[in-house]
């Protein structure tokens, strides 16, 4: 794809901010900080990326997935405000779950050890796991809210904290994981996922496109589970204070 090809698609971005102004939704500032951003971004991080692919030095990968990690944890844990040490409770478990994924995709030699490889699974899997972290603390929060005379009850009749979350926490764990179930359930039937895409436009044989395809849809589906399960195992204290009372964020004692 030419410079000149790529420019043009900026027409979609232009026929989107006019409807908005047409219509006075008010995204038109968004949509263009979100188009500039974006583009700027991923320039960026292939510059980097075709420097580590060149360099091969497995000390650049480690650093550059800190990162994801560092970016995907703090986005995250946009959804808890007020819910102090939430961030890096939230890296333990991506990070806990990336040296698991990884571990199992090296150890089976599923994939091969090299930067190509390892980077963009990598990324794909973390950025997985940011979106289930999100959703899972945003609905962690709303069970919390809406149970709070249930929880306060069980722990008024000599419940552990963990005992009169277990519900709650089951039901966050539950909803997080909607959005990539249902991605599994539909996948090649709605919607060609990105990597098979890629690949295929790229000229590589659908079928082999397709094998690379299911080890991404495993791969999410196993990030996904493996963080909320270990988010609702450290942050559900978060929510009470060192004698068991509950504490909502936001909320005036």
């Amino acid at each position: 794809m030419t410079l000149t090809a790529l420019s043009f698609t900026l027409l979609f971005v232009m026929g989107t901010m006019l409807v908005s102004i047409w219509q006075k939704l008010g995204l038109e500032k968004d949509i263009a900080i979100g188009t500039i951003r974006s583009a700027v971004q991923l320039l960026a991080v292939g510059y980097v990326l075709q420097f580590i692919f060149q360099a091969e030095h497995m000390i650049y990968v480690v650093l550059i997935i800190i990162f994801m990690i560092g970016v995907a944890s703090w986005n995250a844990a946009k959804r808890g405000k007020g819910l102090p040490g939430l961030v890096w409770r939230i890296a333990v478990a991506i990070s806990a779950m990336e040296l698991l994924m990884m571990g199992i995709l090296l150890g089976l030699h599923i994939i091969e050890a090299t930067p190509q490889y390892i980077i963009p699974i990598s990324g794909m899997t973390i950025g997985s796991a940011m979106v289930v972290s999100g959703l899972f603390i945003n609905h962690l929060k709303h069970e919390m809210q809406q149970n709070k005379g249930e929880i306060e009850t069980l722990l008024s009749l000599g419940a552990t904290a963990q005992q009169a979350m277990q519900k709650v926490r089951a039901r966050a764990v539950k909803f997080s994981m909607i959005p990539t179930i249902d991605g599994m359930k539909t996948v090649g039937l709605v919607q060609l996922p990105g990597m098979m895409t890629g690949m295929i436009i790229a000229g590589a044989d659908p079928v082999i496109a397709v094998r690379y395809q299911i080890l991404i849809v495993f791969s999410f589906t196993a990030s996904a589970a493996v963080t909320s399960m270990l988010l609702s195992v450290l942050i559900y204290r978060l929510f009470f204070t060192a004698d068991l009372r509950l504490k909502l964020p936001g909320a005036v004692d």
